[in-house]
């Protein structure tokens, strides 16, 4: 995969006024309802999402989900009901459709699934076009710099055709280079490998990769989970509404409903450095998925002395074993480690056990995890 250096500009995206510490997007109960023939339809539903500069974001969920729209939120694309986008400072939702278009001509690059490129224009002039819009670069410096985007793209020799005269995968690649243009800090891209074959996605894909490690913001919809798979964070969406990431990769055979309705239930709580959280040989009444810290599994050894079995981390879970299969002679005390505290969501009894009794998927899934950590009690209990 090529390199592709940063070039100079003579006008900076941070001459907006958008800033990169911190939150570099903040999206505040953003609702979006649209009027139909049928009645109004309420797409997104108090949207609550936080975004880092330098992040490489898959947003994935299925056909109606309102993924798209999200994205479209972002972009200023369109306009949330209500609710606040906030991206580097700015208070997106509140520009005027003039300010909202420089705004975005300068600070975003936009990618869609069908290219979207105007087809009496040649590659080399849709790439120009954002220059010359935003007035960015000198005028005399544009045509070079659209030249270098799409050398960079191997696709300098086909600057002055049309868009029709060449392939699918060049078209995107053409289109990427517009979106690279006025050396925007944020790229969104909706479907961007949607209609390409999986040897262009793949070289699609690398080059945003390498859009990350320039120091770019990625955020893209995708329905390859393999794909998404490689982003930095994961973002899912069922029914307008976010499902929580950590319960996500806790039961990823759950279906999306299925996610949507264990986050609804889900409860956070915070423990001090070295609280005990599960009491070996009381009985469990929670899952817990750890958000944040870590969490020391302990065992009692018959001479009564503490072992630490293991240390578990974001993302990871534990409790399963007494909720599954009772509080037997196998179960252990899990405790905060002594040197943080530690965030977890839990949920309770009930809902773990409606969610196993849903899903065999994710029952026979965990019941493995609980085998192998029961049989590594028991080894640990020997001395072993």
């Amino acid at each position: 995969m090529m390199n592709l250096p940063k070039l100079d500009q003579t006008v900076s995206p941070t001459s907006n006024g958008i800033k990169t510490n911190g939150e570099f997007i903040q999206l505040n109960k953003i609702v979006k309802t649209f009027s139909t023939a049928a009645g109004d339809v309420t797409v997104l539903k108090g949207i609550d999402a936080t975004f880092q500069h330098g992040e490489f974001v898959a947003v994935i969920g299925k056909s109606g989900s309102g993924k798209s729209t999200l994205i479209n939120m972002i972009a200023g694309i369109d306009r949330p009901t209500s609710g606040e986008v906030n991206i580097g400072g700015v208070a997106v939702h509140e520009l005027s459709e003039g300010q909202l278009a420089q705004w975005r001509g300068r600070n975003l690059g936009v990618v869609f699934q069908f290219f979207q490129l105007l087809p009496m224009l040649t590659l080399l002039e849709n790439i120009m076009l954002p220059m010359d819009f935003c007035n960015m670069y000198k005028p005399r410096d544009r045509k070079e710099r659209a030249m270098e985007l799409l050398r960079q793209m191997d696709l300098e020799e086909h600057a002055n055709k049309l868009p029709t005269a060449i392939s699918g995968g060049q078209q995107q690649r053409v289109a990427i280079a517009r979106a690279l243009a006025n050396n925007p800090l944020l790229i969104v891209a909706d479907e961007p490998t949607g209609n390409l074959d999986s040897r262009t996605a793949e070289t699609i894909f690398k080059m945003f990769e390498d859009f990350i490690k320039q120091g770019k913001t990625i955020l893209m919809v995708t329905h390859d989970s393999s794909l998404a798979r490689r982003a930095s964070r994961t973002l899912l969406i069922a029914d307008g509404e976010i499902v929580n990431e950590f319960v996500a990769r806790a039961f990823p055979l759950l279906s999306h409903q299925q996610m949507l309705m264990a986050t609804h239930k889900i409860a956070p709580l915070v423990y001090k450095p070295g609280a005990t959280i599960i009491q070996q040989g009381i009985v469990g009444e929670k899952f817990f998925i750890i958000t944040k810290g870590q969490v020391e599994i302990v065992l009692k050894r018959s001479g009564g002395s503490d072992v630490v079995v293991a240390r578990y981390g974001p993302g990871h879970y534990f409790g399963e074993v007494e909720l599954m299969f009772g509080c037997g002679r196998n179960a252990a005390s899990a405790r905060a480690a002594p040197d943080m505290a530690v965030e977890v969501v839990a949920l309770d009894l009930e809902t773990f056990t409606e969610l196993m009794h849903e899903s065999p998927e994710t029952r026979a899934a965990i019941a493995e995890i609980v085998d192998a950590r029961m049989a590594e009690n028991i080894q640990t209990r020997r001395g072993k």
